[in-house]
């Protein structure tokens, strides 16, 4: 069995709480193992949590060890190549063409409040969990309390989450010991971690509840994400170009730094269509036969927002563009209504 290497850092407390993994397989949470927890609860208490209630709560979490396994192979390590069949599939493509024509005017309806494309959307769902099908199956609170506690590389950022979710809770009426979700902590349809839940969820439904198991909440609420996060309406997503000096590519991870004017007059073959005006980056991922080239814009930056990776934002504006091209042939009429093209 293979456990996470203790940090750079060395620091003896590390080594410590990794030690005190090895004999749990799935236990009740031993909160006087770990100190970190006693001040995650002093702090919690301060901020006016019920100090019975946390520590009810925090007795029924558990330590996992496959959360542990998972949080270290992310799919993102893959090469692209490897990335894209995960989500470029027959099934994912009509699955949600299916969830697009039976969402239809909650679609438009998004698009027309955020100006988020409708395929951009449903992308999305079809990537995070299959369009709602598989929305994962870890108590949420185990996980972040696993990962809080017990892989201190991250314990910072997941203490946090784990405070955002027990305020959730209380805020949506939630039993926290009853959501399911990623090993990582993220939970319904859109898959959002706590922290994202309370900053973007919105009930579009208006039924008094922020329900991301439900269509209406869980699609307005990614078009309410990714408009916080910049995305501007009408301008494309990125489109394939031929190979570029390296000095030329980016990680795809931060704003882009050029226009497509600078990038044409560096020598980046930019199809004419695109004006000089538009920020783009060069993205470069590995394909089976080679590395593939792509100008990414600023709306491929805003999907890394979502999952700080260009592969998942390349998978996600894949599949948008299939299921947009599949809808378009059965309803030609209907497909992109009341948006432009991502490309």
């Amino acid at each position: 069995m293979t456990f996470l290497a203790p940090p750079t850092s060395g620091s003896r407390i590390a080594r410590a709480l990794l030690l005190l993994l090895l004999p749990l397989k799935l236990s009740a949470f031993p909160i006087g193992r770990y100190p970190e927890a006693g001040r995650f609860i002093d702090r919690l208490t301060e901020e006016g949590f019920p100090r019975a209630e946390l520590v009810a709560l925090l007795k029924e979490a558990k330590i996992e060890e496959a959360i542990l396994r998972a949080v270290q192979r992310p799919a993102e390590a893959m090469p692209w190549h490897r990335y894209r069949k995960l989500f470029l599939t027959e099934n994912r493509i009509q699955e949600g063409v299916n969830f697009a024509e039976r969402h239809r005017a909650l679609l438009e309806e998004v698009a027309g409040r955020y100006g988020v494309p409708p395929e951009v959307v449903v992308a999305i769902l079809g990537v995070e969990t299959l369009y709602g099908q598989r929305s994962g199956r870890h108590r949420i609170i185990d996980a972040l309390s696993t990962l809080a506690f017990a892989y201190p590389k991250r314990s910072r950022f997941f203490t946090e989450e784990l405070r955002h979710l027990l305020w959730l809770s209380r805020e949506e009426g939630f039993d926290p010991l009853a959501l399911k979700g990623s090993y990582a902590g993220a939970m319904g349809w859109p898959q959002f971690i706590p922290s994202s839940y309370r900053h973007y969820a919105v009930d579009f439904d208006r039924d008094g509840k922020r329900d991301l198991w439900r269509a209406g909440d869980a699609v307005a609420s990614i078009a309410h994400y990714l408009q916080s996060h910049g995305w501007r309406k009408g301008e494309p997503v990125a489109t394939p170009i031929a190979p570029v000096p390296g000095r030329l590519v980016g990680d795809g991870l931060h704003p882009p730094e050029w226009t497509v004017g600078a990038l044409r007059h560096a020598g980046v073959p930019v199809p004419a269509r695109f004006p000089d005006h538009l920020q783009a980056m060069v993205v470069r991922l590995e394909g089976e036969r080679g590395p593939q080239y792509w100008l990414a814009f600023h709306n491929f930056y805003v999907i890394t927002r979502y999952n700080h990776s260009p592969l998942y934002a390349m998978a996600v504006y894949q599949l948008s563009r299939a299921i947009r091209s599949r809808l378009h042939e059965v309803h030609p009429d209907h497909a992109g209504r009341g948006t432009r093209s991502t490309r």
